[in-house]
């Protein structure tokens, strides 16, 4: 994941709290939270430009509001 000094990667971009990313701490990709749950479509729309690719969002965020998911 690129690095941003702007940007913390252990952040959710959307409402700031920690996002549990395994990547940003140091963790095989594939023990994140977000491989196994469905990713909400309207938050990763809402997602900041600059942010992408650099800053993942939190299981709070992530969760679908209604059926709009989809996996990440």
């Amino acid at each position: 994941m690129p690095t941003d000094p702007l940007i913390d990667a252990s952040r959710c971009p959307l409402c700031g709290q920690p996002n549990q990313c395994a990547i940003s701490a140091g963790l095989p990709p594939n023990s994140c939270w977000c491989m196994q749950a469905p990713v909400s479509q309207d938050a990763l729309e809402r997602l900041p430009a600059d942010a992408r690719g650099k800053a993942c969002i939190c299981p709070a965020c992530a969760r679908p509001v209604a059926d709009d998911s989809t996996p990440a």
